[in-house]
């Protein structure tokens, strides 16, 4: 007799906002079980310490999510002045301490403005980039330290939201793959001293958290259990995910066309790029990538259709 599935086929995203203390991949399945869902996953992972926008992916959305990877981050991060810790963070141990004050007025502005922009980045020991299928932290904790490569990230906004001498609070916003804790680490021995994270607020994924409000993993729970009828108004479409992807719009003849796994022709809005593939009526069938020769080919196509 063959093994009924488990779960059902629900198809979103939850804006989920992730407690202090409970790893991403915890909080994805309480979430997953609230809502009784076949598959679940998200789009990048928070630290345990960190807390805000953690996009859960729901059924059709999964084959989205590891797009959303590297789409652009806000943050808000307050640094403690004075110390760094083995993990960048207020979990570590310190190891290293100084007195150096962080600097005032234009010179912090200035220091500041110096880390907008494209540069490279060494990621931190305590992460789970994997090399030679490890991850890092498995490393640390071994006492090992690893050769990484630098890696290109960009910086694009650095906004001043309060210092004191004990602390410093930024708005952030950065390409995906950004280490905020090494970015802290930066700047504070860009004048000399040192710094950790000791709050890290995620409260954008690319346009996902601009216009909508994030949901308490407490409040999707209590709901699961007093008034289920709720959760639906939580589930955004998974069009949500890539709003600002470019629309490949197809009549009849390529609908059929692509759901057969054909390439078809344009003119297309772009090239060299994913685009979003819809029905005529609007429905999304999945995403594919448009070559330069003006074909679009396939990329990922739903099993069911979305709004």
């Amino acid at each position: 007799m063959a093994r009924r599935k488990r779960g059902r086929d629900i198809d979103g995203v939850i804006l989920l906002d992730k407690p202090l203390g409970l790893s991403s991949n915890r909080a994805l399945q309480r979430v997953r079980r609230a809502y009784d869902a076949r598959k679940a996953g998200h789009t990048g992972s928070l630290d345990p310490l960190a807390t805000g926008l953690l996009p859960i992916c729901l059924g059709e959305a999964t084959k989205l999510s590891s797009h959303l990877l590297q789409s652009d981050k806000h943050y808000r991060v307050t640094a403690r002045l004075g110390s760094e810790t083995t993990t960048g963070d207020a979990e570590g141990e310190i190891c290293r301490t100084s007195a150096v004050p962080v600097p005032t007025g234009g010179d912090l502005d200035r220091l500041l403005a110096g880390f907008i922009g494209e540069q490279t980045q060494i990621p931190p020991m305590y992460s789970a980039l994997k090399i030679d299928g490890k991850p890092l932290y498995e490393y640390a904790r071994e006492g090992r330290t690893v050769e990484r490569a630098p890696r290109p990230i960009a910086v694009h906004t650095l906004d001043l939201v309060d210092v004191g001498t004990t602390h410093l609070t930024l708005d952030v916003a950065v390409t995906g793959g950004t280490y905020v804790r090494t970015l802290v680490e930066d700047m504070a021995r860009a004048w000399g001293g040192c710094a950790h994270v000791a709050a890290l607020r995620r409260t954008r994924v690319g346009q996902l958290g601009v216009d909508e409000p994030m949901i308490e993993l407490e409040k999707i729970e209590n709901a699961a259990r007093d008034e289920p009828e709720q959760l639906a108004s939580w589930l955004r479409p998974v069009s949500a995910l890539v709003a600002d992807w470019p629309v490949a719009r197809l009549d009849a003849a390529q609908t059929h066309a692509i759901l057969h796994g054909q390439r078809v022709a344009g003119p297309w809005p772009v090239r060299d790029c994913l685009l979003r593939i819809e029905s005529a009526d609007g429905r999304m069938l999945g995403f594919g990538y448009c070559e330069q020769a003006g074909e679009l080919r396939p990329k990922r196509l739903f099993a069911r259709g979305q709004a």
